[in-house]
């Protein structure tokens, strides 16, 4: 893998640039690297995996083909290591800002800059962005930005990247959702001390985890409260407790050198918005044939397509990027012509991936 530094206005050329590097987007580059096609990735996030790696790395995922179960992480691994000889060029913590049309429907060409200056030339888009840029939605707590941001797993944290880096801490978790119930679940036998804190006895989470959650509350080994978090003290950036209010309106305190607030995610597509791809409630229409968009060269692979009988899988994503690849292929050799080939029985395929 290659990480490029962002350099201001440098220019790139490439074929085909990749928005988005989560699983989608790297399989794109297994596709696209079979038919001789080298690909620069852009992404928002600082790390490779897209919503697997920063949402869920640890959870597991049973509906992966070949695989019974694996985890956001470990998906992510796999296809890292199945693209290793096709010398992709990552450029992470950027965002695509602007694009400009350069060529033709027959010819396509691009240029594009990202919000770190970068500049790419290129003669196809992938967008492989998901649905757009995830953004936690942050609970209306005064000066919460202060306990936020710690690598140790103290103060104030959205996403649970590495379950080891809050054993033996003292917890509050705030939401009643899916991901509230679930990552109390999973922290509890590692943490000093878990608090669930739902703003009534109601949760949206399915009824095995709260089933669960209610269990472990009636042992003694963990807390419910209901209320709200109004705020928080400390000093500095270390978290010592949450001062919160029960529906009656009295106030109480809660001891933790850490909390996590789960109260869904933002999504924010960004200036894709402006690129005149003929949006249809945030999503990007693209035929089923080849899963270009209406801008020729411009194509949309995973969550962030839509068209009849969609579904948001990680397999059907591989399968549309399957089938951009073939025509990716036809703007970026148009004289060449394209035979398909089986990984299995063709060892210009096999030296291509270095098996044989």
């Amino acid at each position: 893998m290659t990480i490029a530094a962002a350099i201001e206005g440098e220019t790139i050329v490439t074929d085909a640039l990749i928005i988005g590097a989560g699983p989608c987007g790297l399989f794109a580059v297994f596709e696209l690297g079979l038919l001789d096609i080298k690909a620069h990735l852009v992404d928002i996030l600082p790390k490779v995996g897209g919503q697997c790696a920063e949402l869920y790395p640890e959870k597991p995922i049973y509906d992966i083909p070949g695989f019974p179960l694996v985890t956001g992480q470990g998906l992510v691994d796999n296809l890292m290591e199945q693209i290793k000889p096709f010398g992709a060029t990552f450029h992470l913590n950027q965002m695509i800002e602007q694009i400009e049309v350069l060529g033709s429907a027959e010819a396509p060409r691009f240029r594009l800059r990202t919000d770190a200056g970068t500049v790419f030339e290129t003669k196809t888009v992938l967008i492989a962005a998901g649905g757009g840029s995830f953004l936690p939605k942050k609970p209306p707590i005064p000066g919460i930005e202060a306990y936020e941001g710690r690598s140790d797993g103290g103060g104030v944290h959205y996403a649970v990247r590495k379950m080891e880096t809050f054993r033996d801490r003292e917890i509050l978790i705030v939401g009643g959702g899916d991901s509230a119930l679930d990552w109390t679940l999973n922290l509890q036998p590692i943490a000093k001390r878990v608090t669930l804190m739902h703003r009534r006895d109601d949760f949206r989470a399915a009824p095995h985890s709260v089933e669960q959650m209610r269990a472990l509350v009636a042992s003694g080994a963990m807390d419910l409260r209901l209320g709200q978090v109004m705020g928080l003290k400390g000093e500095g950036n270390e978290l010592h407790g949450a001062i919160c209010r029960d529906n009656a309106g009295t106030e109480f305190e809660i001891a933790c050198g850490t909390m996590l607030p789960f109260f869904g995610l933002t999504m924010k597509l960004g200036p894709i918005a402006d690129w005149g791809l003929n949006l249809h409630e945030n999503l990007i229409p693209a035929d089923t044939e080849k899963f270009e968009t209406n801008v020729p060269g411009i194509f949309a692979i995973g969550d962030i397509n839509t068209y009849p009988g969609k579904l948001k899988l990680i397999l059907s994503g591989f399968h549309e990027a399957a089938l951009a690849a073939q025509k990716v292929h036809r703007y970026v050799y148009p004289e060449k012509r394209l035979t398909f080939q089986y990984t299995t029985s063709s060892s210009a395929l096999q030296k291509k991936l270095g098996v044989a």
